[in-house]
This record gives C-alpha cells, structure tokens and sequence, in this order.
C-alpha cells in the first residue's frame, strides 16, 4: 500500500486538494501497479512563515526575486 505525502503552502482550495489527491493517485496506480483503493495520500499544508528558500522565509526570497 503506498502512503505518499505531499506538502503544500496554506490557501489552496477544497477542490485544488481534491484533484491533487485524485491526480497523485492516479499516478500511484499507473507506476506502482497498485488499485486506487490501495494508494493513501498525506496532504499537509503548511503555514508560509514555516517554509524558507535562499536562508528566508518564503514571502521575503520571493519579494527579492522581483
């Protein structure tokens, strides 16, 4: 049974975790050769102050980047 986990930034909607979940899923299906029912997928989001690049939080890389 394979448990993927996948972690995205806060504010994605019902419907954009939705179809991850039924996106991610299917790909379990096609590579792992295991049913839809078998595959388990973990979304966790997390808050922007808890995710950094470059040595920063995220909001101050990307306001750098423009």
């Amino acid at each position: 049974m394979p448990i993927i986990q996948v972690q995205v930034l806060k504010g994605r909607s019902r419907e954009e975790i939705r179809g991850l979940i039924a996106d991610v899923t299917e790909a379990a299906v096609k590579n792992l050769s295991v049913k839809p029912e078998q595959v388990r997928v973990l979304v966790t989001e997390m808050e922007h102050s808890h995710w950094g690049a470059g040595g920063l939080p995220i909001d101050e890389f990307r306001r750098q980047k423009k």
